[in-house]
C-alpha cells in the first residue's frame, strides 16, 4: 500500500514521502497515530502543493539572507560600554548587545544565535564579527566599542 508520510518515520522515510508499506502496517500502525495518509491522487496533489509551498519560502529565505548580508557591508555599529583602568572592560560585549544595537542603530534584524563571536570582546577599540545568516551566508558587522560618557 503506498501512504504518504505525516511526519518521520523511523526506518521508512521522512515527512512528506511517498512510501510503500504492507496494509497491515499501515492499517494498524501508521493510520491510527496519524503518521501517514494513504496516497490518494488528491492527497498526492495535497503533498505537490506543499513541497512547491516549502521551496518557495526556502527562495524566499535566501533572498532576505542575501539581502541582509548586503546591508551589513557598510554597517559600523557602535556600543558604549563602562571599563575600568587600562580600558579592560566590565563584563565582555556579547551577541545579544550587538543583535540589539544592529536593530537599534540600522534596522537590520539578526538573531543573536546568528552572531558568532571568536573571543570574548574585553576592550575598546574595533572588532569584525562574523554572522550566519542561513544557506551558508554570511556577512560581517564591523563594530566599533566606545568608552561610555
Amino acid at each position: 500500500m503506498k501512504v504518504i508520510l505525516q511526519q518521520d518515520v523511523r526506518d521508512q522515510g521522512k515527512k512528506g514521502q511517498m512510501v510503500e508499506v504492507s496494509d497491515g502496517y499501515a492499517r494498524n500502525f501508521l493510520f491510527p497515530r496519524k503518521l501517514a495518509v494513504p496516497a490518494t491522487a488528491d492527497a498526492m496533489n495535497t503533498m505537490k502543493l506543499k513541497e512547491k509551498a516549502r521551496l518557495r519560502q526556502i527562495e524566499e529565505e535566501k533572498a532576505l539572507a542575501q539581502e541582509n548580508a548586503k546591508k551589513l557591508e557598510g554597517v559600523v555599529v557602535k556600543i558604549s560600554a563602562k571599563a575600568g583602568e587600562n580600558g579592560k572592560l566590565f563584563g565582555s560585549v556579547t551577541n545579544k548587545d550587538i543583535s540589539d544595537a544592529l536593530r537599534a542603530q540600522h534596522g537590520i534584524e539578526v538573531e543573536k544565535g546568528r552572531i558568532v563571536i571568536a573571543d570574548p570582546i574585553k576592550a575598546y577599540g574595533p572588532y569584525d564579527v562574523k554572522c550566519k545568516l542561513g544557506y551558508e551566508i554570511t556577512g560581517t558587522v564591523h563594530l566599533l566599542i566606545t568608552e561610555m560618557k
